[in-house]
């Protein structure tokens, strides 16, 4: 990890996450929130919420998240980097805005901001940045002086992000029978998106093909694949598969499902499974649902032995490549020299969003990219 100098000129360190209910009575609030400006009636986003109804009503994210501001804070205090940590949310308490008006009041101007997203694309980073530049609009129509923000590059290639997902997978492949054990394939999650988002994703002279998207998840379960492969001495047969799709059926998105993936591996006589959400962060409810509930449901029905292994949430390797992440990001805005630390093949994601990177179909003013205007 980094030995830069230190934070300046960021005062403060924003965690910025997309939010989940934390009770019975926020899920038909906060999915309305979620599919704001889409016309969607009240008893469908009841039966969108079925799977948190399942487990009462409540997201983990928002724990997993408080967790991770704690040990973010820890990590900063035990390497004296004094530097206040906040969390806001797009979508549930405590909302971006409300959040980002507590930081002005207190003080700050210059704001780093960690996505708890790790790899390109629209949902993934500009609608973060969009939302960004909403909220700062809004508190600049209060008549509140603007911070500037800036967003910290992709981190779905630094090694604090990528260790600990190996070593969730080193452990679920130990916990499988030892009789499939060696036979067992890797089977890499992340979020399904239309195709057309996934082909635009990224900077323009990467799209096309699943665009910076496809192409950074690939990566990673490469990467992961071959650390397995270095500690256990067994080539698992690996695929990137998808997870959570939603949206007219009309609509391609990318595939294939989880489900579907397993069922062709029981087909063709794979002996055993592990399931890596490498796509997301920390077990939010799509990971609680979709993987620990759906997709293991129909392991259990096809009698294929399955394991799903954790979400990097808050490891302290974790905390430590934020530290790293924002030390970096510093030593650019100080001009001085800095070697971005970064595995696989792609190397280092930009700093600065370039323009017609990740674009919606009606594009937003968004912050912390080449075309702000914040």
């Amino acid at each position: 990890m980094s030995d830069l100098r230190g934070p300046a000129p960021y005062d403060a360190l924003l965690l910025l996450s997309f939010g989940g209910p934390e009770g019975p009575d926020d899920v038909v609030p906060f999915l309305a929130n979620v599919t704001r400006g889409r016309g969607i009636p009240e008893e469908r986003l009841k039966e969108v919420g079925k799977h948190y109804f399942l487990f009462g009503g409540v997201s983990p994210i928002n724990a997993q998240n408080r967790a991770l501001l704690d040990a973010l804070r820890k990590d900063f205090a035990d390497h004296g980097l004094e530097l206040p940590v906040y969390w806001g949310n797009r979508n549930w308490a405590p909302y971006l805005t409300d959040t980002l008006r507590e930081m002005i009041t207190d003080g700050h101007r210059r704001i780093a901001v960690l996505a708890t997203s790790a790899y390109a694309s629209y949902s993934g980073c500009r609608q973060y940045r969009e939302n960004l530049a909403e909220s700062l609009s809004a508190l600049e129509a209060e008549g509140l002086p603007v911070p500037r923000v800036d967003k910290l590059r992709h981190y779905f290639n630094h090694p604090g992000f990528v260790r600990p997902m190996v070593d969730g997978v080193l452990a679920s492949l130990a916990d499988l029978p030892e009789d499939v054990r060696a036979g067992a394939h890797l089977a890499f999650t992340t979020h399904s998106i239309p195709t057309a988002a996934a082909d635009t994703s990224g900077p323009v002279e990467t799209h096309g093909d699943g665009g910076s998207y496809v192409a950074e998840h690939l990566d990673v379960a490469r990467l992961i694949t071959e650390a397995v492969r270095e500690e256990t001495g067994v080539d698992h047969p690996w695929q990137l598969v998808y997870q959570s799709r939603s949206g007219a059926p009309h609509i391609p998105w990318l595939e294939p499902d989880i489900c579907d993936h397993l069922e062709s591996l029981h087909a063709d006589g794979v002996p055993a499974v592990v399931m890596a959400p490498i796509g997301f962060v920390s077990d939010h409810m799509e990971v609680l649902y979709d993987l620990d509930t759906e997709a293991t449901a129909k392991a259990a029905e096809l009698g294929l032995p399955v394991r799903r292994s954790a979400t990097v949430g808050a490891d302290p390797r974790f905390a430590a490549a934020v530290r790293d992440l924002l030390l970096e990001r510093a030593a650019v805005e100080q001009e001085r020299p800095v070697t971005p630390c970064a595995l696989g093949s792609l190397g280092p994601s930009h700093d600065l969003c370039p323009v017609g990177c990740c674009p919606a179909r009606a594009l937003k003013p968004a912050a912390a990219g080449a075309d702000s205007p914040f």
